[in-house]
């Protein structure tokens, strides 16, 4: 986890990719989800370094930034997403925080996060500059 500034107004921030559209699509599914607790922002609209945050970190996986302005990365960011986003969601957050849940949601963001650019709704952006 990383420490970060917090500039905007919702006390938790979902940071996703917006030029990938598997990405943006998820996003704005979790956003159609919850309420003003949290902010849903595509990392090219934020000044990453208020977030700790780098374009290497964020080109690679999403962000979860908590009420206590901690980053958290990949499987643990859509962990909180699910936590922010209410019943019956929340179980699926907590579970996915803890092991041994944890492992395999790692892996599974792993490589949902490498093959997103063969899923429904990615373009050529989606690709990841290693895959």
């Amino acid at each position: 986890m990383l420490p970060v500034r917090r500039p905007l107004s919702a006390p938790t921030l979902l940071i996703y990719d917006g030029d990938c559209g598997f990405c943006t699509t998820t996003a704005k599914w979790v956003e159609r989800r919850v309420g003003d607790d949290m902010a849903v922002e595509p990392w090219q609209a934020l000044e990453l370094g208020d977030f700790g945050l780098t374009v290497e970190d964020v080109m690679s996986a999403a962000y979860w930034v908590d009420a206590e302005g901690r980053a958290h990365r990949g499987h643990l960011a859509f962990a909180g997403a699910l936590q922010a986003m209410g019943f019956p969601w929340t179980p699926l957050g907590w579970l996915i925080e803890r092991r041994p849940f944890s492992w395999p949601a790692a892996w599974a963001y792993r490589a949902i996060a490498a093959n997103r650019y063969r899923l429904p709704g990615s373009t050529d952006a989606c690709r990841l500059p290693d895959a």
